[in-house]
């Protein structure tokens, strides 16, 4: 069993929770995402209040060093990458996470 949350784990979670159709659920979750990566590829910000925002930010064209080979300078190339920026209430309960817990344990759903 993987650690993750999957797409099909929030169907379940869903479909558990309040009876729908898994279908309708599955299609809604699906729609959800496409509509979330169509906003971010068309340059817009993602916000979801309480949860926080995802950003497409241009990292810059840099150098760096193979670790295998460190005298060999690599090039990196300029590139588009997703930021995921925490909201407030997000926020407030990573301040009660166990950080002695194990990461790996199954979350509970």
């Amino acid at each position: 069993m993987s650690n993750n949350l999957t797409k099909r784990d929030i169907v379940i979670k869903i479909f558990t929770e309040k009876g729908y159709p898994q279908k309708h659920i599955r299609d809604s979750v699906q729609m959800t995402l496409d509509a979330i990566s169509e906003a971010l590829l068309s340059g817009r910000d993602v916000e979801l209040r309480n949860f926080g925002v995802f950003q497409v930010q241009v990292r810059k064209e840099r150098i760096g060093r193979n670790p295998n080979r460190p005298e060999t300078d690599v090039k990196i190339p300029k590139r588009a990458v997703i930021k995921f920026k925490a909201g407030k209430e997000l926020k407030a309960k990573l301040k009660s996470f166990d950080l002695e817990k194990p990461v790996q344990q199954p979350p509970q759903l």
